[in-house]
């Protein structure tokens, strides 16, 4: 049988990240930071 109080923490745990992400003023802004944070530099040759 499965531990209730395990399923509650992480699917609250989840539930809260989901919030702070949620409610993040910057989470439409393209302003802000990088344009392309995971694309690599080309070395200069």
């Amino acid at each position: 049988m499965i531990d209730g109080f395990a399923l509650v923490v992480t699917h609250g745990l989840m539930l809260l990240a989901a919030w702070r992400l949620l409610t993040r003023r910057d989470l439409d802004s393209e302003t802000d930071g990088p344009r392309h944070p995971f694309r690599r530099k080309r070395p200069d040759a």
